[in-house]
């Protein structure tokens, strides 16, 4: 086994380790579980989402619903790789990991700032093991959470930024989030900044060396 091949190994084994006490966490008594995340896969490219809907949790994985076509639709059209291949070759994250429920005026509800802090040390542990190379953040909040940014999608979108998270120095590749309920990604300057955003997903080398496995 080369020694690539050995730190890969090592890495989806202390993953799996990990995610064995996420599955545990009942930090947030308001969160409606299960946990959900993607797989243990040691990949330089770590996508970061928000948090669950009502239907993830069913299907034992991220992005799992209509929101989750849209996402792979993009990635797909940025790098030629299926929704099959991208979840067997990128980590998928989130800023919280079990569903928030149903706000009181519609939709789903915001987690809460104790919330996304009881999961915060999942994340650094994650990123400390797999020291990526290229983190997507997917959405407002997983934007916040990555870069500090509260501000303008239009600001981050479409350009790559170069930050410390959580100690690792990295490429940051912001997207919109791809819910429905979101006109952003469907009119401009958001179309145009999308495309800009995909283009420089696919040319990463962190995205070509995960797909590449």
């Amino acid at each position: 086994m080369s020694r690539s091949s050995a730190g890969a190994t090592r890495r989806a084994q202390q993953l799996r380790a990990l995610h064995v006490t996420l599955d545990a966490c009942t930090r947030c008594p308001l969160m409606i579980g299960p946990v959900v995340h993607g797989p243990a896969v040691a990949s330089p490219v770590l996508l970061v989402g928000q948090a669950p809907g009502p239907r993830e949790g069913g299907f034992g994985r991220p992005f799992a619903w209509t929101a989750g076509r849209t996402l792979f639709r993009w990635l797909e059209s940025a790098t030629g790789a299926d929704e099959a291949r991208v979840r067997e070759r990128i980590y998928f994250a989130a800023v919280a990991r079990c569903f928030p429920g149903k706000a009181k005026g519609g939709g789903d509800r915001k987690p809460s700032p104790e919330e996304i802090a009881n999961c915060r040390p999942y994340l650094a542990q994650e990123t400390s093991i797999l020291q990526p190379r290229l983190v997507i953040p997917v959405g407002t909040m997983a934007i916040a959470e990555v870069l500090g940014h509260s501000g303008r999608l239009v600001e981050i979108v479409g350009a790559t930024r170069r930050t410390s998270y959580h100690g690792v120095d990295v490429d940051v590749i912001g997207l919109p989030h791809p819910s429905g309920a979101s006109t952003w990604h469907r009119t401009e300057p958001g179309i145009g900044l999308l495309a800009s955003a995909l283009e420089l997903i696919g040319a990463h080398p962190a995205v070509a060396d995960a797909l590449a496995r």
